[in-house]
Formats: structure tokens, sequence, C-alpha cells
């Protein structure tokens, strides 16, 4: 039988002068290295999954939030969303006043905001959840 893993990804918005801004980070390690992605990665067995979320978004940019900062988006859980096998994974998103410096470490290459009206190509199902967590937060892109 195979494993099933669940992850967790934050989508943090930045709404400023120049409109509504995305945080990604690049990915240092395959599957899709060297492609923008959300924050997140793999629940530890003593956390809920929004801790998870807090915790995975501060070790690959250096951003601490609080759980409460973050809204749940939805569940992610096409079969093969993820080829390393079965992922499940649950995002949370949250739009900040104000724009925090980052930095790409732990499994992150590098980390930016990114405007949100200019996104390319995100690994995984990355774009539908940007999409998505618009939608949920009512952002005016």
């Amino acid at each position: 039988m195979e494993k099933i893993s669940l992850t967790s990804d934050a989508v943090v918005f930045y709404y400023g002068n120049n409109g509504v801004e995305l945080l990604l980070i690049k990915r240092k390690n395959n599957p899709f290295q060297g492609k923008w992605a959300l924050p997140g990665g793999f629940l530890e067995a003593d956390e809920t999954c929004v801790e998870g979320c807090a915790r995975e978004l501060k070790e690959e940019t250096g951003l601490l939030l609080q759980t409460n900062q973050f809204t749940q988006v939805g569940v992610y859980d096409a079969v093969n969303r993820d080829p390393r096998g079965r992922t499940i994974s649950i995002a949370f998103a949250t739009l900040l006043s104000e724009k925090p410096n980052v930095n790409g470490t732990d499994d992150a290459e590098d980390a930016q905001w990114k405007p949100l009206n200019l996104l390319n190509e995100l690994a995984f199902d990355h774009f539908q959840i940007v999409q998505d967590a618009v939608k949920v937060l009512q952002i005016q892109a």
C-alpha cells in the first residue's frame, strides 16, 4: 500500500502601491528544481496543518506569521499532483498590509515578492491554489 503524505502551502499576498504581490520561493531540490512555488512542505507529526504552514513559511522565507493570520483556502488531493507520490496539501492564505523582507533559506534557493498579474508557470498545482486563494480572500487583482 502506497504511503500518503500531507503537506501545507502558504499563499501570502501583499497589497501595496504597485498592486498585489505574491510571495514565492525558487525550489532548490527536485521535483521542479529551479521553478517558482508557494512556500510549504511536509507536516510533522506533532503539529496542525496551519502550524506546519507557518513553520514552513518561516523556514523557507524567514517570514514569521501567527497561525491566526491565515485563512484556509482548500484541500488539494489530485492523485498525481506530486511526482514523488500521493500527496495531499492543505493551503492557507493571508493578505499583508506591510511588505516584509524575505530570504530563501532551508530548501528554498530564493524567495521573492512577485506581481500577481505577471505570474507564469508555478510548480505542482500552485497556480490553481493561488487562483483559489484570490477568490477566498476576495482580492481584486
